[in-house]
């Protein structure tokens, strides 16, 4: 298996398919946002699989023989990186064809976790208050995303989504040159649905900044980021140990000081957590899909992912 730069991917992919004729291209995505986009380039030749099942996290998926086994026979395979699907780079090792971490395209945006905190962070140091900063960043991060750690969850982006979109239909053009018209219309009208949908967002979520949300899953913050919004506090949770009630109370109290707020958690199902820190408390509950946990895979599947999200943000933050 080759881990190599996004830069020569498409070099790599003409000589593997140089010497041979593919009646279909096998693409398989390991999340399904990545499959989406996949899907909007591929429609009307081929519909791209993917890795990860519905409902399946990303940071504690474990791969099962008959997912080796589609790893090393896709012909294209597209993956986030090593900070997010920590299970993939032993298994890409089996693999003969190129294999591409998207989070190596130039030009993406990328973002680092608590990013936002160090100006605020070289203050309180000057002024000696350390301690007082410490105990607010508390349930800032999840213990999956560390200060300082690559924020993976880059799909959430609409201009990073357009360059991966475009890594693809390149790739899909080399590997399939009878098709490399259909790929790259298929890229210009994503990139037109992208546009509208843009403008869409950012005049319903433009009025909404400001407004106190908590989510679990600190998922969100490049979509946060691209139409203005700002979560108020992670609630961080560890799936294998339920939280002690210290920090139960003071997740509670950070909820009392908020006032009017909505906690978001994800879908499958609701955390009993949320309902017990809301109750009694101005508090709504909602669900934010960062995934696509049930969204159709069309040409239009990515972007009824980050409309759906929108949506949910607004519905809950408008009641405010």
């Amino acid at each position: 298996m080759r881990l190599i730069p996004a830069f020569l991917f498409s070099v790599s992919m003409a000589l593997a398919f140089a010497t041979s004729a593919h009646a279909e291209i096998r693409v398989l995505t390991s999340i399904k946002p990545l499959q989406l986009i996949a899907a909007a380039v591929q429609d009307g030749v081929g519909t791209p699989d993917v890795l990860l099942p519905p409902g399946a996290s990303p940071h504690h998926f474990t791969l099962r023989p008959s997912d080796i086994i589609r790893v090393r026979e896709a012909d294209l395979l597209y993956w986030i990186g090593p900070d997010l699907e920590s299970f993939l780079p032993k298994v890409l090792e089996g693999r003969t064809d190129p294999a591409l971490a998207v989070q190596d395209i130039e030009g993406l945006h990328l973002r680092r976790f608590g990013e936002e905190h160090r100006h605020g962070d070289e203050h309180a140091a000057e002024h000696g208050h350390q301690e007082h900063e410490e105990e607010e960043m508390q349930g800032e991060h999840d213990d999956l995303h560390r200060p300082g750690a690559l924020d993976a969850h880059l799909w959430l982006e609409p201009g990073n989504a357009r360059l991966v979109a475009a890594q693809i239909a390149g790739d899909l053009s080399v590997a399939d040159p009878a098709n490399a018209a259909r790929y790259q219309e298929n890229l210009k009208a994503f990139e037109q649905r992208l546009t509208a949908l843009d403008d869409v967002l950012k005049e319903r979520l433009k009025p909404l900044a400001g407004k106190p949300f908590f989510v679990f899953h600190e998922a969100f913050d490049y979509f946060e980021e691209a139409y203005g919004l700002k979560h108020a506090g992670v609630f961080a949770i560890s799936a294998e140990v339920p939280p002690g009630a210290r920090k139960v109370a003071n997740m509670r109290k950070r909820l009392e000081l908020a006032g009017a707020s909505c906690v978001f958690s994800e879908p499958p199902m609701q955390p009993r957590l949320a309902q017990a820190l809301s109750e009694g408390l101005p508090v709504r509950l909602a669900l934010l899909d960062a995934l696509g946990f049930d969204v159709k895979v069309d040409a239009n599947g990515y972007e009824r992912l980050l409309m759906a999200l929108g949506n949910d943000l607004a519905d809950c933050l408008e009641r405010l």
